[in-house]
């Protein structure tokens, strides 16, 4: 019986986690942590649905990975927890945070055993150390490190976190809020939960990312237009015509950013920056690839070189290519040689031949960003 959904919730930002790439999106062998969690969990039970709860942005790219449902989170994790639960509809729900990222099996089985016994089931562990609350000693007998995932009855649950404007830190707490039974059941020291860089050499789960490159070709095609400024490669071109486009019309840029995405399999740039957005008119295509590099970062991926072609009749393009070579290293944090520019005419042939605009392929690689060498 499918009577269980699973919510796993990573929608915050990773404030503290003080490293380049999102801990959710930190590298195991070829999957980010994230989705190995998922796969960790389909192993363990036939959950009926599988919500994970995130932003819009890492949605864009967790999407490519998984068929499983995901909804955009809100700014506190509990405002995250009512968006996933909007979309349960089994009598029994199991939370967890997508930073407990190794699981104890035994753990998660005991939990999800004693879905009948009360409103929540709640892994926990002793403290070993001496507590004080203040400046007064506490009987730590009676105290209980909380762990997730907790598993809750599902209306009591939506109930309790709709009854009150209090903000909670997890789910029994607001359980017990209302009056709900809480059940603690034993909880393991390996579900150690991933909050700051120092807690990378307890994740036993995790292994080295894969050093295989990834690689992404790009290409796009502008047209000219009269009377608007030319660039490429962000370098401004002497030129009596730039690129008919919503943007600037960087076409170089825009290859370079679609070999980028094609790299990370994330999508493409009118994914990204639709031309029906008003946000995008006539903005500098540097600042897009800018974007782009952090979010590339943020999802733990480092580019390793890039090669443009560049397919024109005309402007002639020469002196400029020092320039657009620095230039796109600068923005890509990479030194000028990992930049490769070449251009080439069409011949005199077809459409670029008669000088009515420009066409531009690129080729990209990224890697995985090594969290093991920090």
């Amino acid at each position: 019986m499918q009577d269980v959904t699973l919510i796993l919730l990573g929608a915050g930002r990773s404030s503290r986690f003080k490293l380049p790439v999102k801990k959710q999106w930190l590298w195991s062998g070829d999957a980010p942590v994230w989705l190995n969690l998922v796969s960790s969990f389909e192993k363990i039970y036939n959950f009926k649905k599988i919500v994970i709860v995130s932003s819009e942005i890492d949605i864009l790219a967790m999407s490519k990975f998984s068929n499983h449902q995901f909804i955009v989170g809100g700014s506190t994790r509990q405002e995250s927890l009512k968006r996933g639960l909007s979309v349960v509809d089994t009598p029994f729900v199991l939370v967890s945070d997508i930073a407990r990222c190794c699981l104890d099996r035994e753990m998660v089985e005991r939990v999800i055993e004693l879905r009948e016994v009360g409103a929540s089931v709640v892994p926990t562990l002793k403290p070993t150390d001496t507590l004080y609350l203040n400046s007064t000693p506490l009987n730590r007998d009676e105290v209980r490190i909380i762990q997730t995932p907790q598993l809750s009855c599902t209306t009591t649950l939506k109930r309790a976190l709709d009854s009150t404007d209090r903000e909670f830190t997890d789910d029994s707490s607001a359980l017990s809020a209302v009056g709900g039974r809480v059940i603690f059941t034993e909880g393991s020291r390996d579900a150690h939960k991933l909050t700051t860089v120092d807690d990378l050499s307890r994740m036993s789960c995790l292994k080295r990312p894969s050093r295989r490159p990834l690689v992404g070709f790009g290409v796009d095609i502008h047209p000219f237009e009269s009377g608007k400024r030319m660039y490429l490669c962000g370098v401004e071109i002497e030129s009596p015509f730039g690129f008919k486009a919503h943007s600037d019309g960087d076409v170089a840029i825009h290859a370079v950013i679609d070999a980028l995405l094609g790299a990370s399999g994330i999508g493409d740039i009118g994914e990204l920056f639709p031309d029906t957005s008003s946000r995008y008119r006539d903005i500098r295509s540097t600042e897009l690839l800018k974007e782009v590099h952090s979010l590339l970062k943020s999802f733990g991926y480092l580019v390793g070189n890039i090669d443009i072609t560049i397919i024109a009749e005309r402007p002639k393009l020469m002196r400029y290519k020092r320039m657009m070579r620095f230039n796109l290293a600068d923005i890509l944090d990479l030194t000028p040689n990992l930049i490769n520019i070449k251009a080439t005419t069409s011949e005199k042939l077809g459409w670029i031949g008669r000088g009515e605009g420009v066409a531009v392929e690129a080729v990209a690689t990224l890697y995985y960003y090594d969290w093991t060498a920090k």
